[in-house]
């Protein structure tokens, strides 16, 4: 693994510095993290690019992990529109692109703008969309010890108390958390985005943790569902991150469903 600083000219928002690591060789995989940060993608990023010998990108969106971030960049869209314009300076052909949580929302986002380069997506526990009945946890007014356990199957083995990281942690903690609520909102969705989702003509799997208590299953069924080629897996003993808690499982699922969903995979 390496880790190289691309400046991206985005248009409308000027030059960005974008952290990327990079895993392995072969098909390339954009992998986005969610609200937790980049290092709750990066052990999952290392056992992918392992075990199948393909290429993950992993960039830290800006604002998170204690990188800046310009003051016009301040969506969801915004950051899919940046995305887009990073692989076109790594000029990059056939990408899937995964994303967890709002790394999700972003993918989707991504899928939206249609480019050419990407050749499907994988959502994972996404948030982003509105579903009558079936909100997303108000995240900000859950102390640390709620969202873990919402967030986590298994939570007593990610449980984390705030106040025994050193400063330097917990700042970076506070910074992940500001910039969930510029890119994200309060809401965490987007009421149009539902909507838009049936005009995606992409291969699609929908990932989602049984046990997850922040986007629930009925959720994700109803993201696969507004998705015309989207398929939707339910991973048994998982949570909001099933690529921190189920690992194996992911990259398994993401695999099974090649030959039959990603034509980018048949090489």
């Amino acid at each position: 693994m390496n880790t190289v600083a691309h400046t991206v000219k985005s248009a409308g928002i000027g030059p960005v510095r974008i952290s990327l690591a990079d895993y392995g060789s072969g098909q390339p995989f954009l992998l986005l993290h969610g609200g937790a940060g980049p290092q709750s993608v990066t052990g999952f990023a290392e056992k992918f690019a392992a075990a199948h010998q393909v290429r993950v990108l992993v960039p830290t969106h800006p604002g998170f992990g204690g990188t800046e971030r310009p003051e016009q960049l301040d969506s969801v869209t915004g950051l899919a529109t940046l995305y887009q314009e990073l692989l076109d300076q790594l000029d990059l052909a056939d990408v899937t692109v995964v994303g967890n949580s709002i790394g999700g929302w972003i993918t989707a986002e991504i899928a939206l703008l249609k480019s050419p380069r990407v050749s499907g997506i994988v959502l994972i526990d996404a948030v982003g969309i509105e579903v009558p009945g079936h909100p997303v946890a108000d995240f900000f007014s859950l102390t640390m010890d709620e969202i873990f356990r919402l967030s986590f199957h298994h939570p007593e083995k990610f449980l984390i108390d705030p106040a025994t990281l050193p400063p330097a942690a917990q700042a970076i903690a506070a910074g992940n958390r500001a910039a969930i609520a510029t890119y994200a909102g309060s809401a965490m969705a987007d009421p149009t985005l539902l909507m838009r989702l049936g005009t995606l003509e992409i291969p699609t799997l929908v990932l989602w943790g049984e046990s997850d208590g922040i986007v629930d299953a009925e959720y994700g069924r109803a993201y696969a569902a507004a998705i015309p080629m989207a398929r939707f897996r339910l991973l048994p003993e998982t949570g909001h991150s099933p690529q921190l808690e189920t690992p194996d499982l992911v990259v398994h699922a993401i695999w099974d469903s090649a030959d039959t969903d990603f034509s980018v995979f048949a090489r």
